[in-house]
């Protein structure tokens, strides 16, 4: 079965300031959801929320232990979309174009 995703909005996604916070901290193993929203300063469904796509796709993992949500990256999916070097440069001449902007 081939999983199909938009890799932009995956990108997008792993870029958002807060998102990428915690997927740095699932760089280490998984976490508790409520572990995750303390750090991030958001409400546990925030970050729920914010990691829905990822979570749909596979690139995060999900289930409940003891009634609290335990969640886990999927790090070789997560760098498999890094890899892509059409995501870089799309990447790369987004932030072109807002540092135009800015000057």
């Amino acid at each position: 079965m081939s999983d199909t995703f938009d890799r932009e909005k995956i990108v997008e996604c792993m870029f958002d300031p807060t998102t990428s916070s915690i997927l740095a901290e699932l760089e280490d193993g998984e976490k508790e959801c409520s572990f995750l929203a303390e750090q991030s300063s958001v409400p546990e469904s925030e970050v729920l929320e914010r990691l829905s796509y990822l979570i749909e796709h596979g690139f995060i993992s999900k289930h409940s232990d003891n009634g609290k949500y335990v969640l886990t990256a999927n790090s070789e999916k997560l760098a498999s979309i890094m890899e892509n070097n059409d995501n870089f440069d799309a990447a790369i001449n987004g932030l072109e174009k807002m540092d135009s902007y800015l000057n």
